[in-house]
């Protein structure tokens, strides 16, 4: 046998190592069923299949040691910059990275393979991640600061590319039955990733030194270098294109969708209400807090966090690949009852000794619950459009959702002003009316 022909046998064997490995994963008689891509794209979903997990898993672990809520408000503190740039840190990365998506996806849609895109954006992050790194060595005080929030605007940019070019190279490489799964499998295993880093680093009372904190920031960086060499090497067929006028043009006329797509405007009115899942876990956190701060109790809620992602991704992956709007209903139910009952006792119970374990607990049912969310509204819009749709809808729907958050997360941080448990009763209600405008959708 010459050099070429083992060559090709290595790689005949690889790919059915993967096909087998993804029927195994797909779990039924004819694991490439392909629903709503071509025949030649069907042929690389199982190398797809992993490589997007893959580049999925490393991604959520670079979000993961650069937490906005953990990491970047200890480094803000650490490097002596005035407390209130931690306050905006949250609020940058979420709406930092929706925001622009209507221009964004505008831009995307003119290209027929778009995986470059995701890996640009991932590239982007990898960047400004090591920049903090450096920045913190080299500045201090309110330079270093500014240095931080402004590297974390550009990186916000940068996950909106990733956002608008996932679901659109998702929707065109993996068959529609196969989505929840994928996502759901790739939670879990960065759940697992969660989990061992949060008891390194949280489940000891000593609290690691800036060289510790500046090592994650390199690890994140590397990581997501890394997420975009892997999803670089997805097999992406070319798909439909639309536009090539000016971006901003085409992105105020995609508002347009929300006027003329009925089911789309309903689903995005789902989303916003069903923020709630989301947005509650910091106001469950300042109550638990109230008893008493330190690192073991921000380990205790980064640990429930990862188990809820780990034990419940995969499960609610499944199930929305048979249902995606049932797992939104289900899991907003179960988030604003989890909000109305941690206010309720709260408001009726607020000096118990159980407490101590209630808090935690009901903040891993919020996971699990938000988790369900996410998949279930992420599954929704894959499977609801196709072609240059999927992009539109992704663009238009994150664009609204991030000027929402803002304007909802100013609602709620004024409403708690009376009590966090208050601001857990206005979501609480949110989530009740998501859960009912997500019944009203149709089964996608």
């Amino acid at each position: 046998m010459n050099q070429r022909e083992s060559a090709t046998g290595r790689r005949d064997g690889d790919q059915a190592a993967l096909d087998r490995l993804y029927a195994l994963v797909a779990n039924d008689e004819d694991a490439r069923t392909c629903k709503d891509i071509s025949e030649a794209a069907c042929r690389e979903v199982p190398g797809n299949f992993f490589r997007i997990i893959a580049a999925n898993v490393l991604s959520k672990i670079g979000d993961l040691l650069i937490n906005p809520k953990t990491v970047l408000a200890w480094l803000i503190g650490a490097v002596g910059a005035p407390g209130a740039l931690a306050g905006a840190l949250v609020p940058i990365r979420e709406s930092g990275s929706l925001i622009p998506q209507l221009v964004i996806g505008a831009w995307v849609r003119r290209h027929p393979v778009r995986k470059g895109f995701w890996a640009l954006g991932a590239v982007i992050q990898g960047l400004c991640v090591l920049g903090m790194a450096l920045a913190v060595w080299h500045w201090e005080g309110l330079a270093a600061g500014l240095a931080i929030v402004g590297l974390l605007v550009v990186f916000s940019l940068g996950r909106g590319f990733c956002s608008v070019a996932m679901k659109d190279v998702q929707g065109k490489c993996i068959p529609k039955s196969r989505r929840g799964r994928l996502t759901g499998l790739a939670s879990t295993l960065s759940g697992l990733a969660t989990l061992a880093v949060g008891l390194v680093l949280f489940g000891q009372d000593s609290e690691p030194g800036l060289l510790f904190y500046t090592l994650l920031l390199v690890a994140a960086g590397l990581a997501w270098w890394l997420a975009a060499a892997v999803f670089a090497s997805v097999d992406e067929y070319q798909g439909e294109t639309a536009g090539g006028g000016h971006a901003l043009r085409e992105a105020l006329g995609s508002l347009n969708l929300l006027v003329t797509d009925p089911p789309f405007r309903n689903f995005v009115i789902a989303r916003a209400l069903l923020m709630a899942s989301a947005l509650g876990s910091p106001f469950l956190v300042v109550l638990a807090q109230d008893r008493g701060p330190g690192a073991a109790l921000l380990g205790g809620f980064l640990v429930a966090s990862s188990l809820a992602s780990t034990l419940s991704a995969t499960i609610w992956g499944y199930m929305a690949d048979a249902s995606s709007r049932q797992v939104m209903m289900r899991g907003g139910g179960l988030a604003a009852l989890v909000c109305l009952a941690v206010a309720g006792v709260a408001l009726l119970a607020p000096d118990q000794p159980w407490l101590a374990w209630f808090y935690p607990l009901a903040f891993f049912v919020l996971s699990v619950a938000h988790s369900g969310v996410r998949i279930g509204r992420k599954t929704y819009l894959v499977d609801m459009a196709g072609g240059t749709k999927r992009t539109d809808y992704t663009a238009v729907s994150n664009t609204v959702i991030g000027v929402l958050l803002l304007a909802v997360g100013g609602v709620s941080t004024g409403v708690s002003l009376a009590g966090a448990q208050w601001a857990l009763v206005f979501l609480g209600l949110m989530g009740v009316l998501g859960t009912v405008w997500s019944w009203r959708l149709k089964e996608v």
